[in-house]
């Protein structure tokens, strides 16, 4: 894989703006943001987009070297008016340009919403690596491989897979292949061991020995469900007043229940 030539830029980013990329040619850069995608065009080393804020968040200046791909957007956060009252309020968080109607590739699924606080936090912190825990083929671990690929971090994974498998090589299928092509480091733990010892001590063992080896790991719960990772679906929730506000769905103006697909209860928790 050759290395993308660097074009050096200066950019003001809409306030709401989720997500951002500069075409191949350079000639362009496009911003998602709740209004809509547009084209803006590049004049010289400086763009400006101007828009309207929203959801309260402030997007920052950012200045830097931009190469074709996609690129993430750093906002401070300002939670909804009716959690106000829930701390720790994280101050920051990254927006990775989700799809929850989509799993296994990439940035995709609903555990990118917690990663969006949880990996702000990580870098606040000063961070070099993530740490997380998950199945053989966590559709949460390889998002967060992919998404600290994104932010210069090194991940971290253990997976917890069969005691026939543990001393195998786990190969190239599904989830795998995408952690290993961001380059993720991928320890292998059996069912039984992670019983044992559980997925706290195995992060904490982890941790420790990067830090002997001075560096700076982050560690991730299971699927990213902690109090920081609930202000994903916090979001998620104002995501839908606002689609009911704005009639986004033709004929429904308000509902009684929400219905949620669970395969673990700590996911659900979170939600």
């Amino acid at each position: 894989m050759g290395s993308a030539s660097l074009i050096p830029y200066r950019i003001w980013l809409p306030s709401d703006c989720k997500h951002f990329s500069i075409s191949r040619s350079c000639h362009w850069i496009g911003v998602t943001s709740p209004g809509g995608y547009n084209k803006l065009q590049v004049k010289g080393k400086s763009i400006r987009a101007k828009t309207t804020m929203a959801h309260g968040h402030r997007a920052e200046q950012v200045e830097g070297e931009g190469s074709s791909g996609a690129f993430l957007s750093k906002f401070s956060y300002t939670p909804p008016s009716w959690a106000t009252d829930l701390h720790p309020i994280p101050s920051h968080f990254y927006s990775l340009g989700h799809r929850d109607d989509l799993s296994g590739m990439q940035l995709s699924g609903n555990k990118v919403r917690k990663l969006e606080f949880l990996m702000a936090d990580a870098k606040a912190q000063g961070a070099d690596c993530v740490i997380t825990i998950g199945g053989i083929q966590s559709n949460h671990c390889r998002a967060t491989a992919v998404a600290a690929r994104y932010l210069n971090l090194d991940c971290y994974l253990i997976l917890r897979t069969t005691r026939a498998q543990v001393d195998e090589d786990p190969g190239l299928t599904g989830n795998l292949l995408v952690e290993r092509m961001v380059g993720a480091n991928i320890e292998l733990v059996s069912k039984e061991e992670y019983g044992r010892i559980g997925s706290v001590a195995l992060g904490k063992f982890l941790e420790e020995r990067l830090l002997k080896e001075g560096k700076k790991p982050y560690v991730i719960p299971v699927g990213g469900s902690n109090s920081l990772g609930t202000w994903g679906y916090i979001e998620a929730v104002r995501e839908i007043e606002q689609q009911l506000q704005e009639k986004k769905v033709p004929g429904i103006t308000s509902f009684d229940d929400i219905v949620i697909a669970c395969g673990r209860q700590k996911a659900l928790d979170t939600q």
